[in-house]
């Protein structure tokens, strides 16, 4: 399974902020600067993240980034679920219909996968990931 970029680039963006020292904030440029993607990206991945009740974002002066409570200790596999959203591997249904899906055990083992891949994430959080020596190389960033 291959995650969207979209998902790489909002799980490197919470990491990056769960290393921040407590009480401080970071702002969305100093983000896409330290880990080296576009503005724009960080900007989608952050509103995506602060809807998902993962990271708190305030505006103007003394505002910032933050990673909320909830967000350094949910389950990295239900974060990466709903960064991916739920669609199985394969469209066999799609807009030209699969001719083997009466009869495929391929999607049943693919769905299957799905599931284990989700399984190995979900005892994880982001505090996990950015165990030594993670967090002191993000740190170094930018």
């Amino acid at each position: 399974m291959r995650l969207t970029r979209f998902t790489d680039l909002a799980l490197r963006v919470t990491m990056r902020l769960a290393v921040t020292a407590p009480g401080t904030t970071i702002t969305t440029r100093q983000v896409a600067e330290a880990m080296a993607i576009p503005y724009t990206h960080t900007a989608k991945a952050i509103s995506r993240l602060r809807h998902l009740g993962v990271v708190d974002a305030r505006r103007g002066r003394g505002g910032g980034l933050e990673l909320t409570a909830f967000g350094r200790t949910a389950s990295l596999g239900w974060l990466v679920r709903e960064l991916e959203g739920e669609e199985e591997v394969v469209a066999c249904e799609g807009e030209t219909p699969c001719p083997l899906r009466a009869a495929c055990r391929l999607r049943g083992a693919l769905r299957n996968a799905q599931q284990a891949f989700y399984a190995a994430l979900d005892p994880l959080t982001v505090d996990d990931l950015v165990a030594s020596p993670t967090g002191p190389v993000l740190l170094s960033l930018g």
